[in-house]
């Protein structure tokens, strides 16, 4: 691939131009489209915007399970069957001492995640409390997911102080009925107008690998761009045992290929492309499908979750931070001094030396 095509995709996102949809599939699929060339590409236009720094999140699962819609991807849905800790909503001591400690672990950003269809006006009213407590205590970010939102329910989130509302559209509108039956793409769509009617700024994103083609990753990117949403998370999809998209793709094994470490750094790289000034964040599965190449998201990506996702574990936050500072960038925190020197000794470490087991693994058959 000529140099030329990897310099107009970085000078039509700086010109806020629309690649077009033969590009778009080209960075996605095209067999002679080179990655170290692409992930640079890409790489100009978040430093642009971002520099060279890293937003870390921490995601709280505030209330596990209990849902009764069926998202196909989801260990929580009504339909799974994973073997989950299910419990309602934390107590406010619970959800406001993990505020702490997100805060002294060097997150730029405290994210509450709520299982269920949506709030209750009453459960709107009882957040609102909960995130201006939050706030008043703790110089950090808040997002807040909860479902189905309407303009009300927004506008008081708002006032207490809530940064941004989360509400993922997963997937493209011809898609969703392939994933989701309880609720619509429309629905999801409405949640994020709510919040941009009342000023709340929206995070939302895209799970890949649930069987959509490039076509739709492609609407998904060019929707969210559209709406201008300020964050944008994406996921790979987790192939977690009892979900129905598992438990399909085991039973006619058709486990999704498409997800290997290039094809997950091209997506990264085209949603950077279509949204420029968006955050985006390489979310759940990053450890999974990225594998020894996870570092090379920081690329087009500016954002990343640490300790892990909302049933499934990830990466400390200490390996995280080690990673991002080993590549060059930098870790964007509200911590403390005292927090910034403990962070800054996660690099030191022992060196382990070998017992005598692992040097002489057959010693015993031998004798």
């Amino acid at each position: 691939m000529k140099t030329t095509f990897y310099h107009e995709l970085t000078t039509t996102s700086l010109q806020d131009e629309l690649l077009s949809e033969a590009c778009c599939e080209k960075v996605l699929t095209g067999s002679d489209v080179e990655l170290l060339p692409l992930l640079d590409a890409a790489y100009q236009v978040r430093k642009t915007y971002f520099q060279n720094d890293v937003q870390l999140h921490i995601l709280n699962n505030a209330q596990n399970g209990y849902c009764p819609e069926d998202c196909g991807y989801c260990a929580q849905a009504s339909t799974a069957t994973t073997d989950i800790d299910a419990y309602p909503l934390k107590p406010d001591a619970e959800v406001l001492e993990e505020a702490k400690h997100a805060y002294e672990s060097g997150a730029y950003r405290y994210c509450i995640v709520m299982s269920g269809r949506g709030p209750s006006p009453k459960r709107v009213a009882h957040l609102a409390e909960l995130i201006h407590t939050i706030k008043a205590r703790y110089p950090i970010e808040v997002c807040l997911s909860a479902g189905l939102i309407d303009v009300a329910s927004a506008r008081a989130l708002k006032t207490a102080g809530l940064d941004r509302l989360n509400h993922n559209l997963n997937t493209s509108e011809t898609h969703y009925p392939k994933i989701c039956s309880t609720h619509t793409y429309q629905d999801r769509m409405e949640t994020l107008q709510a919040a941009q009617t009342v000023g709340l700024a929206c995070c939302s994103g895209v799970i890949v690998g649930m069987g959509e083609s490039p076509d739709d990753l492609i609407k998904v990117a060019k929707a969210l761009r559209q709406i201008e949403v300020a964050s944008l998370p994406v996921n790979f999809f987790l192939p977690i045992s009892g979900t129905q998209l598992s438990e399909f793709n085991t039973a006619h094994r058709s486990v999704p290929t498409t997800l290997t470490p290039d094809y997950c750094l091209r997506v990264l790289c085209l949603y950077r492309f279509l949204n420029p000034r968006a955050e985006i964040r390489v979310a759940a599965g990053r450890e999974h499908h990225l594998r020894s190449m996870e570092v090379m998201a920081l690329y087009p990506a500016n954002s990343m979750f640490i300790e892990g996702y909302l049933n499934a574990e990830g990466s400390a936050a200490a390996r995280t931070m080690e990673m991002i500072r080993d590549a060059g960038f930098t870790v964007k925190t509200n911590e403390d001094l005292t927090t910034q020197r403990n962070l800054e000794d996660t690099g030191k470490r022992d060196v382990l030396l070998k017992d005598l087991k692992v040097l002489r693994p057959r010693m015993e058959s031998s004798t």
